[in-house]
């Protein structure tokens, strides 16, 4: 067995260590092995270390990951050796794909080759960030993705999509991505307006003012007719927000993207048709048939500029020190810019 190097969670709500002997994973079936060399941290990282969501220590952390195919498992022909792949590991196997070590392996269905004109750094920015809206819009709002068969019959330019947390990362992908499907009305709330637009936002809403002034501006612009709303940041005000931004008179759909439970508040307004609220589980391991659709259309995307990468922040090596500094800054509540750790 060969060892390589890697940060390890070796006890929850301790700090990560940096360890010489942990064991380098060979691909499976359906599955590369990669040389890493960008891993990008999220919050989901910080309640793996500190919470132990998902896994058992010891445990590599970084489920957003970027590298080199090295080794095909078998059955594997969408890939080949020497490739630059970027892909989304498995919530559950922290052990063997995720990215804060030297060499990982990735499932197919989460990988997608990077075009020559995107960078590794750039590629990080997406896997987890760009998968959890895509969940929401395309899956749980059952608004058929841009590719599938049903999308044809579908009225996108009729569709309205409000996404309340704009100028967080999954916001700015949601953006792009209803931009992508040729939605209508793309509504953010909060976040550059500048950036926003660009990405395809129809109108972006300043969130000062408190509470009543948001929701007022929301309703200026959708009445009673909004059926979809997506939460990027999920706070009890937030929520409460979304959904009485929904429409009384039809059956509306709340998208939450983050584990912050749900608001019980007397300001919840009736919905005469009832509402739905969905928690989205951002995997593409738990929804292989929208992953693999996709992964294999984003270079695609990306070569024509209808997916843009995020902004990130680069530290270099595997040290224990700034990655522990970040994940402390998420438990703390700060903001907290886009950290990609050169392996």
């Amino acid at each position: 067995m060969s060892f390589q190097r890697a940060l390890l969670v070796k006890e929850i709500g301790k700090p990560v260590e940096l360890v010489g002997d942990h064991p380098i994973p060979l691909p499976g079936t359906g599955q590369v092995q990669v040389r890493v060399s960008v891993a990008g941290l999220n919050p989901h990282d910080q309640r793996v270390r500190d919470l132990g969501h998902y896994i058992s220590p010891p445990a590599v952390l970084a489920n957003d990951v970027v590298g080199k195919v090295t080794k095909l498992g078998d059955g594997v022909t969408e890939f080949a050796v020497g490739d630059r792949i970027a892909y989304q590991a498995q919530f559950t196997r922290e052990q063997s794909q995720t990215g804060l070590q030297e060499y990982a392996v990735a499932d197919v269905l989460a990988a997608t080759k990077i075009p020559a004109s995107i960078s590794d750094d750039q590629a990080a920015t997406l896997p987890s960030n760009i998968f959890a809206p895509l969940v929401a819009i395309f899956d749980t709002f059952d608004i058929p993705a841009p590719w599938a068969p049903d999308g044809k019959a579908f009225d996108y330019n009729g569709t309205t999509v409000l996404i309340i947390g704009g100028g967080t990362n999954c916001g700015k992908f949601a953006v792009q991505l209803a931009k992508l499907a040729r939605i209508g009305r793309i509504i953010a709330v909060g976040g550059p307006a500048d950036e926003l637009f660009s990405y395809g936002a129809t109108h972006v809403l300043d969130r000062h003012g408190g509470y009543d002034a948001v929701l007022s501006r929301i309703k200026d612009l959708v009445g009673d007719d909004l059926l979809y709303a997506c939460d990027t940041i999920n706070p009890p005000e937030d929520q409460i927000l979304a959904l009485n931004a929904l429409s009384s008179s039809k059956k509306g759909i709340l998208a939450t993207l983050l584990p912050r439970g749900q608001a019980n508040d007397p300001r919840i307004t009736e919905k005469k048709a009832g509402f739905v609220w969905h928690k989205v589980i951002g995997s593409s391991h738990a929804k292989p048939a929208l992953a693999l659709g996709f992964w294999k259309r984003l270079p695609g995307y990306l070569e024509q500029g209808q997916i843009k990468p995020l902004r990130f922040t680069v530290k270099q090596g595997l040290e224990a020190t700034y990655v522990n500094e970040a994940l402390d800054a998420y438990r703390d509540g700060k903001s907290v810019a886009r950290l990609h750790v050169h392996v």
